[in-house]
């Protein structure tokens, strides 16, 4: 093989890498199917409750070997002073600045974020629902070749809170597949999800609706 074979050999190597690693970047741009999950979520959206110190018991002091008296304590003397010495302490009292006590308020736990989103859709014309996975800045999830779902954050609540809950959130565009022209994807939903009110905060579409549920780990 000539000097040329070799260099023409060369290029076309290099050609084929940068057309694989093109090809492998474009793949992980586009969305992927949504596959159902049968993880429970009751426990998802709850933190970890460190356990409670446990002191130990006191030990008694052993009894004595014999009876010990017991002494009854002196009389207390009391001495009356003057109704004058009375009312000068009272006035002294009153006339020093009383002094407020401002106790700072305790620093609230943050709430910690989860690498995946648990999200339950539903098509309202086929009654098919599926709860799929959706990682948090990973590639979309597709559900019923239409709605295309793609994961921001996804936290659950910190264990000073009064109810636990997940929130996520999410970007829902619409791209039919399949179609002979096909169209960009049309944003229909940007925001904050809540589990604990998805009648509030979810998807509300004509045909479709969503919902996160939980996040997991």
């Amino acid at each position: 093989m000539t000097v040329r074979g070799f260099i023409l050999a060369g290029i076309a190597v290099l050609a084929l890498t940068a057309s694989g690693a093109v090809v492998a970047s474009a793949l992980n741009d586009l969305p992927q199917d949504a596959v159902p999950v049968q993880d429970p979520t009751a426990a998802l959206n709850t933190q970890p409750t460190p356990p409670a110190p446990v002191e130990p018991a006191p030990q008694g002091t052993p009894a004595p070997a014999s009876p010990v008296a017991v002494t009854p304590p002196a009389p207390a003397i009391v001495i009356a002073q003057d109704s004058l010495d009375e009312e000068e302490a009272e006035e002294e009292k009153a006339e020093e600045p009383v002094t407020k006590r401002v106790e700072t308020p305790a620093e609230p736990a943050r709430r910690q974020r989860r690498r995946v989103a648990i999200v339950e859709a539903i098509d309202k014309i086929t009654a098919e629902s599926m709860r799929f996975e959706v990682e948090v800045g990973g590639r979309p999830v597709r559900f019923q070749k239409t709605l295309i779902f793609t994961a921001r954050a996804c936290e659950v609540s910190a264990p000073d809170e009064q109810v636990s809950d997940a929130v996520a959130y999410l970007e829902v565009s619409l791209q039919p597949r399949g179609v002979i022209q096909v169209s960009e994807p049309r944003q229909i939903f940007r925001g904050w999800m809540f589990a604990s009110a998805p009648a509030v905060s979810g998807l509300q579409h004509p045909v479709y609706d969503a919902w996160v549920v939980g996040c997991k780990a």
